[in-house]
């Protein structure tokens, strides 16, 4: 499925994936395949990939007027956004995130699911804020969380919903580094051309084999932890 949010370009052996639906890029099913399409794409022509959003805004995770709409429209776009954060997670090449702003709720998991994670330095939030809304954490949110984020953050960022600076993203696991705004996308691509080095079979098995208990833990456990969530 196409969506005119989600493009992708192939630079030198980089896939360039942007999300920029002209708003705060929330996620709906047309773009979780779009950008599943777009990973096709970086497998089959590029080494690399970078993700970005648009500037201000990198994500804001689950579009909220399907998530508001019923328990069952909620729990069907989480379960088929599960289906794509893994699969940014278990990406066989190198996943290089360029925070380019805000990304709260799913839009921080999508940050987790990087190998390098660079954000846009500014007066942006990142951070799992559902509990903050009203909205349960589910499983795919709190063990991403806990694979990546600080363990002394972890209580702060899932239990109290914390909502994190760029800086404090840093110390609390969200990111490895910051750069100004307007250099965000140059370092990006310079650390993934950086990173083709390392890009084939052996990168792929390694990755895999460090993220198996994860992945497999989430969806072995993710159906019932909803069903949960929808009696409770």
């Amino acid at each position: 499925m196409t969506d005119a949010s989600v493009s992708v370009e192939i630079r030198d052996h980089i896939a360039l994936i942007k999300l920029d639906d002209g708003r705060a890029n929330a996620l709906g099913i047309a773009t979780l395949e779009a950008l599943e399409a777009a990973l096709d794409r970086a497998e089959r022509e590029a080494r690399t990939v970078v993700l970005t959003g648009r500037p201000g805004r990198f994500c804001a995770g689950f579009d909220l007027n399907v998530m508001m709409s019923g328990p069952e429209n909620a729990r069907a776009l989480v379960m088929r956004g599960a289906d794509t954060f893994l699969r940014l997670y278990a990406h066989p090449q190198p996943l290089v995130i360029a925070c380019s702003g805000h990304a709260v709720a799913g839009g921080a998991l999508v940050v987790l699911t990087g190998d390098l994670r660079i954000g846009a330095s500014g007066a942006f939030k990142i951070g799992l804020n559902e509990l903050a809304i009203g909205m349960p954490l589910p499983i795919l949110a709190h063990e991403l969380a806990h694979d990546r984020l600080s363990r002394r953050y972890f209580t702060e960022a899932t239990l109290g919903a914390g909502q994190f600076t760029p800086e404090r993203a840093v110390e609390a696991g969200y990111l490895d580094r910051l750069v100004e705004p307007e250099r965000l996308l140059d370092t990006a691509l310079a650390e993934a051309q950086r990173l083709t080095a390392l890009s084939g079979k052996m990168y792929a098995i390694s990755k895999r084999s460090i993220r198996r208990r994860t992945i497999q833990y989430i969806k072995d456990t993710l159906a019932q932890n909803m069903e949960e969530f929808s009696v409770g």
